[in-house]
């Protein structure tokens, strides 16, 4: 019997990113091999939900720290599996081009405990798969995590600063912004600068339409990848005509309000916003090419 491979998403409680949500499950299901099982994990007011939140009362987990809605979740995903077999973490902006066979089948090296992009002091989970048996040693126990509001920031510290127990993979799993790279070379693309992101022209006005706001407060603007807004738009319509629907991402009820940081100083990323000469000459090029 083919395994199933399980998918766990951070998303926002607020309906904020049903386009991110439709694009991201199409773009597994269309390139994966294996059966997929994907969980979002949305805050809830329920206190049954292991993401259950109220910020009122200050129990469950503890927004206050993060800079999206969604932030701390990650680190949860092993206990939520009882501590067993394995689990990939993504961020919702993300658009999966393999298939993600290769990532559930490669074996994790000894007292390895999570596969992520980076090396040496520089490390991202935003697109990781945990060995969740083996990484209980290496974190808090559930409560704790809910409890802390900075457990998130923490926790990012303590694996760079114990990058033994991480088992590095290919860079193109966690594409970010294009990295000055051609579609046919990514792999995952994380359009991660939450300024740029693709669905912004369309959540946005969805949510005016519908009385709501979105979670980032800060400047939208364009994303100086052109090539990379239209590989949204096309899996986003080519989501829509294999019968997906923004209607299914939907919660039965909106969690409200959260807190959490504000964005309204956010400056990018150094991929999609250049700060040096030669970083920019890159952007120029990976422009040229598209």
């Amino acid at each position: 019997m083919t395994e199933t491979i399980r998918v766990f998403v951070g998303c926002d409680p607020n309906d904020c990113d049903l386009e991110q949500m439709m694009v991201l499950d199409y773009s597994i299901r269309k390139h994966c091999s294996q059966p997929v099982d994907i969980h979002w994990m949305q805050l809830s007011r329920d206190p049954q939900s292991f993401w259950f939140s109220d910020p009122q009362a200050l129990q469950g987990w503890r927004t206050e720290a993060w800079t999206t809605p969604f932030s701390g979740f990650r680190w949860g995903i092993p206990a939520f599996c009882d501590y067993q077999g394995k689990a990939i973490y993504m961020d919702t902006d993300v658009i999966v081009l393999c298939d993600l066979a290769e990532i559930w089948n490669t074996p994790f090296e000894p007292g390895k405990v999570v596969m992520a992009k980076g090396g040496e002091q520089s490390w991202r989970f935003c697109v990781s798969m945990w060995d969740c048996a083996a990484a209980r040693d290496h974190l808090p126990a559930i409560d704790e995590l809910r409890s802390k509001p900075e457990i998130h920031q923490q926790l990012k510290k303590y694996y760079k600063k114990n990058p033994q127990v991480i088992q590095p993979f290919d860079t193109q799993y966690n594409n970010i912004d294009g990295e000055n790279s051609p579609i046919e070379q990514i792999k995952i693309l994380h359009y991660s600068d939450m300024g740029t992101q693709f669905s912004h022209a369309l959540s946005f006005e969805r949510l005016q339409r519908e009385g709501g706001t979105h979670w980032f407060d800060g400047t939208v603007m364009p994303h100086p990848r052109p090539d990379l807004q239209v590989l949204f738009d096309r899996y986003y319509q080519q989501a829509l005509e294999a019968g997906y629907s923004l209607d299914t991402y939907r919660m039965a009820k909106v969690f409200g309000p959260f807190p959490k940081y504000s964005q309204k100083t956010y400056t990018g990323n150094k991929v999609t916003r250049p700060k040096h000469w030669w970083q920019r000459l890159g952007l120029f090029k990976a422009l040229s090419r598209s």
